[in-house]
């Protein structure tokens, strides 16, 4: 489980497209603490560390998570945002976060309010009924509150702390990212489809 609190942006270091993807980053993380098999949220998808050395660790990521996510269109240099998972005991800032991503949004347009930048993405419309007004999603792993939503179109507001600590600066209309809708909007859909 993650918070949706970015912790650290890494870089590819190497993208390997054999059988799996394969993908060593590099991070600011103390890899002394970082066991292997633990979890880290890479945008936002839970990927289990396979090798690590100083200031790298590596993962494999399965054909089936390749489809449901941006990491196929990875390439060495790119910048992706990181979290190591919860622990019992770190606060809860943000909402919680499984790492399984649900789909693939783009954004559609950007501008500035402000110091802070109005995002509007389109989200795939089997997701599109779970985004709720004043709701939590996760977007390339940040925790984010929805502002408005038009059909399959939902607006957040960026403020500069979370441009200048996560990739969010970098975005632009056109890019598409990962998004895992809120857990409970999931349970909710799920209890309302039961048959009983």
């Amino acid at each position: 489980m993650f918070t949706g609190l970015i912790t650290d942006i890494g870089t590819l270091r190497g993208v390997d497209h054999r059988g799996d993807l394969h993908a060593r980053i590099a991070t600011g993380y103390d890899m002394a603490t970082v066991e292997i098999g633990a979890s880290i949220a890479c945008d936002g998808v839970c990927l289990t560390v396979t090798a690590k050395g100083d200031d790298w660790f590596e993962v494999d990521i399965s054909a089936e998570t390749v489809s449901k996510t941006t990491l196929g269109a990875w390439a060495e240099g790119k910048r992706v945002n990181l979290e190591r998972a919860l622990r019992v005991g770190d606060e809860l800032g943000g909402h919680i976060v499984s790492g399984h991503v649900d789909g693939v949004a783009e954004i559609v347009a950007t501008r500035d309010e402000g110091e802070s930048t109005r995002f509007t993405f389109r989200a795939p419309e089997a997701l599109a009924r779970f985004i709720a007004p004043k709701g939590s999603v996760a977007l390339n792993g940040t925790s984010l509150t929805v502002n408005e939503v038009d059909g399959v179109e939902f607006g957040v507001n960026i403020i500069p702390h979370t441009k200048q600590m996560t990739t969010w600066g970098k975005a632009k209309a056109g890019d598409r990212v990962n998004l895992e809708i809120d857990t409970l909007a999931r349970y909710v859909a799920r209890l309302q489809d039961w048959p009983g």
